[in-house]
């Protein structure tokens, strides 16, 4: 598991860079993959050829390989890549409640804050899945700048509950056209949850949680909240 460092944020020509943005160099490692059945007797599930006990950080799924290009502070190094976040540091943020621009744990007097962009979710709903992990009170400003979908305009979650849920990612089957070898049969557009039927072979690049308990807040008054709590 990642030790988070005690660095506040890295930074780049574009001012701040958070911690689960990926890095040009940080390539996905070769999945050298195979399925197995399960001695429990639950069907098959997916494995690395050469799995460790890290491989499987959280429900037992197994999770996507990346490399990783850090510096001796223990913060990422590199140009960022804006768009993609790195999964395991993505995972880890979100599995401990850490901020994603600077790793602080992420918990508030009020609860933990998560962003959305502006048109992403229906706050009307009883609960809402997302991917991002939570944001500390000194970056959520800075979070929603960073953020190109956000418009800097955000949906602010301040949840009371954000339980674990499932994870993105893809699902793999043996392909018995050509040689029986182990390929990608479907990326799934929702969250696939735990304890899905399709969870045992499911490749896991990002976490996600489930909120509930929330409030719908503008990014101003969330603010305004958060500075009278403290």
């Amino acid at each position: 598991m990642i030790e988070f460092p005690r660095t506040v944020h890295a930074s780049s020509d574009r001012g701040v860079v958070p911690f689960i943005t990926q890095r040009k160099g940080e390539e996905a490692a070769p999945a050298d993959l195979t399925i197995l059945r399960q001695q429990n007797g639950k069907g098959p599930r997916l494995f690395y050829v050469d799995e460790s006990f890290r491989d499987r950080p959280v429900r037992g799924i197994l999770w996507a390989r990346c490399s990783f290009s850090m510096g001796k502070h223990g913060m990422p190094t590199g140009e960022p890549e804006w768009k993609l976040m790195h999964p395991y540091r993505q995972m880890v943020t979100m599995l401990a409640g850490r901020c994603q621009i600077c790793t602080r744990p992420a918990r508030t007097p009020l609860g933990f804050v998560f962003l959305a962009g502006p048109k992403d979710e229906d706050p009307t709903q009883p609960s809402i899945l997302t991917n991002q992990p939570p944001v500390c009170a000194r970056h959520i400003r800075t979070a929603a700048k960073l953020c190109p979908h956000m418009e800097e305009n955000p949906m602010v979650f301040l949840a009371g509950g954000a339980p674990l849920y499932g994870a993105m990612g893809s699902v793999y089957d043996f392909v018995f056209g050509g040689h029986g070898d182990v390929e990608v049969v479907s990326r799934p557009a929702e969250p696939v949850p735990f304890g899905d039927p399709r969870a045992p072979l499911l490749l896991a690049s990002q976490l996600v949680r489930r909120l509930s308990s929330f409030r719908v807040l503008g990014l101003d008054e969330v603010l305004a909240k958060l500075a009278a709590a403290a």
